[in-house]
């Protein structure tokens, strides 16, 4: 049986009166009939069943990756035996071929006693593959990821597969080196937590427990901290107490909270002051505030008067400063003096439709890694979504830990023939995680050998140093809690920039008290491992909100969205990266080169 050709095509495509005028369709179609073993007159006579099935779909590209995802996959392959080594061979075949032989020597080896002195066994341990050229080939995801194995009656999503736009870029930044993007998959590139080991919450911890004069201690220090900074930035000598009744003008420090348990407005803002200060609340008259961006646990210097000492009427308003970013000195040491672009992909959870348990996202998102081949690819929870309809209701057949071992099992096998450097973050809608936050990294007891040094656990939150570059990460949707609660008198300001502002002059990945409902807060943890050590160079802030990607106070701050949005697909990022990024005298030039946020 010969190869199928493009000629071929074409006349099959006659014969029904079908037009194709373009010759990337024709060639996907002809990876089709090759990787699925099968004719060109079978191929058009299935796509003929199925457009009409689907109301005549023309052929073009979108439609023909539905197709196959449709009906090639499900199709048993259509090749015999004595004529498989006939057919012109890619990636795909071949690896199939691999596999059929593997299967079939395992199959004779079940009913056989292996002679004395054979090999066959050594080559089945862990240690030594059982087959060389089997070895060269990732498993394929979707085989790992069977939707039976994570629900009974699991379907693939309708919507999610008819959805439009794949592979469309909705947010730039920088600009795009070349027509695509490719990284080269190198496994030289350094990725590692920039705290030092022993002070990075790498292991579970009791929560729980945690005392309200503990709580309290630590939202103390953190006002008095800050307050220093903002004292000695903004030269001013003294602060005096909040409620101290004063005829001049004064300086206050403070937090900002709110006089009820409803959300934050203009009229109930107050003023906390520390311990030092007498730990007081007075009431803040904002209408001589010209511009001000306020929320709940906001560290401030206020200006202004407070003539009777039960309301402080504020004329001037002092924010806070950014940490500096990493020094030059410290690149040194995490790359080589000449070293190529880094790219870097972002995703994260869910993984599934909400109306499925197929991870149909996860593995088109292992198709775009195999293609492109990142350097490193940072994917943040939930990889078992606790928000699932089907997680809620249990209509599952496996432990939740099974679930998350199964998923992330699959990436580690889906991507080891990339070469790239993955990391995993954990989230709190993770159904078999810590609920708490800060919350200790995943535990992966079976991870082999060879992966450990290609996989990178770190909790959340947490910061990076990834070929020199300095990465902030959280996969709380911070973005979402500080948006409900923000009040702005700033015209025509972007409320997606004023709260990355926020994180970084307040210098922490989750500045809000309190905190959200959802967000189980242990502030002893939290004081240690939740106040970023510097500013990063780059903020990933996933959310349920609008994605963008965007230069904040020269840090390039990320949300790439969710990888699905309900039943549809969402978005994932991609960043290029320069290793030794330039230090010019009187400032700094961004190591970012590039970003781009994409439709999976």
């Amino acid at each position: 049986m010969a190869a199928p050709t493009t000629e071929e095509l074409k006349l099959e495509l006659d014969t029904f009166d079908i037009a194709c005028e373009d010759d990337a369709v024709l060639d996907k179609m002809l990876e089709q009939c090759l990787c699925h073993r099968i004719q060109a007159e079978d191929i058009v006579c299935e796509w003929v069943a199925f457009s009409t099935t689907k109301g005549l779909l023309k052929l073009t590209l979108n439609n023909l990756e539905t197709f196959e995802y449709e009906v090639l996959n499900k199709k048993p392959k259509g090749l015999s035996k004595k004529n498989k080594f006939n057919v012109t061979k890619d990636m795909h075949s071949i690896q199939d071929l691999i596999k059929a032989e593997e299967e079939e020597e395992d199959l004779l080896d079940s009913y056989s006693t292996p002679a004395k002195g054979s090999q066959k066994r050594a080559l089945t341990t862990p240690e030594q593959p059982r087959s060389k050229r089997g070895g060269m080939w990732a498993p394929s995801p979707t085989q790992i990821l069977s939707p039976a194995s994570f629900s009974p009656s699991a379907t693939p999503s309708q919507k999610y597969s008819l959805r439009g736009g794949r592979g469309e870029v909705v947010a730039t930044f920088g600009a795009v080196q070349g027509p695509r993007w490719a990284g080269k998959g190198q496994t030289t590139v350094r990725v590692k937590l920039l705290e030092g080991h022993e002070d990075s919450l790498t292991s579970s911890y009791k929560y729980m427990f945690q005392r309200l004069r503990d709580v309290r201690s630590v939202l103390t220090e953190k006002i008095e901290s800050l307050g220093e900074e903002l004292r000695t930035h903004f030269n001013i000598e003294e602060f005096s107490p909040v409620s101290l009744p004063a005829q001049d003008t004064v300086a206050v420090l403070g937090q900002v909270c709110c006089d009820s348990n409803g959300k934050l407005n203009a009229h109930s803002v107050l003023l906390e002051a520390s311990q030092e200060q007498g730990a007081r609340q007075v009431p803040v008259d904002l209408s001589e505030l010209r511009d001000y961006s306020l929320f709940p646990g906001q560290v401030v210097i206020m200006e202004g008067m407070n003539t009777s000492g039960s309301r402080f009427v504020a004329s001037k308003l002092y924010e806070g400063v950014p940490l500096p970013f990493i020094s030059a000195p410290e690149l040194k040491q995490e790359v080589d003096e000449v070293s190529e672009p880094v790219m870097v992909l972002l995703a994260c959870g869910p993984y599934t439709p909400s109306d499925t348990l197929t991870y149909e996202p996860l593995i088109d998102l292992l198709g775009v890694i195999n293609k492109d081949h990142p350097d490193v690819c940072i994917l943040m929870g939930p990889f078992v979504d606790s928000k699932h309809e089907q997680i809620e209701k249990a209509q599952v057949t496996e432990t939740f830990e099974t679930m998350f071992s199964r998923c992330v099992g699959s990436i580690v096998d889906g991507t080891r023939g990339t070469g790239c450097k993955l990391v995993f973050v954990p989230s709190q809608r993770d159904a078999h995680h810590h609920y708490v936050y800060p919350q200790p990294p995943f535990t992966l007891p079976d991870l082999k050998k060879d992966d450990v040094q290609r996989v990178t656990l770190v909790p959340d939150p947490c910061t990076l140093l990834i070929g020199g570059v300095t990465f902030g990460l959280t996969s709380t949707d911070i973005l979402f809690h500080m948006g409900a609660e923000e009040i702005n008198s700033a015209t025509g300001s972007d409320r997606f920039s004023r709260i990355m502002k926020h994180m970084l002059t307040q210098r922490s990945y989750y500045p809000l008290y309190p905190p959200a409902e959802e967000v189980s807060m242990d502030y002893e943890k939290f004081q240690q491992y939740g106040q970023m050590p510097l500013t990063p160079d780059v903020l990933i802030v996933p959310s349920e909100l609008r994605y963008f990607i965007k230069d904040v106070i020269g840090c390039v701050c990320v949300n790439p969205g969710r990888l699905t949005k309900g039943q549809v697909g969402g978005t994932y990022g991609r960043l290029l990266l320069q290793q030794n990024p330039a230090h010019v005298q009187g400032g700094r030039v961004s190591p970012c080169l590039a970003g781009q946020l994409v439709k999976i």
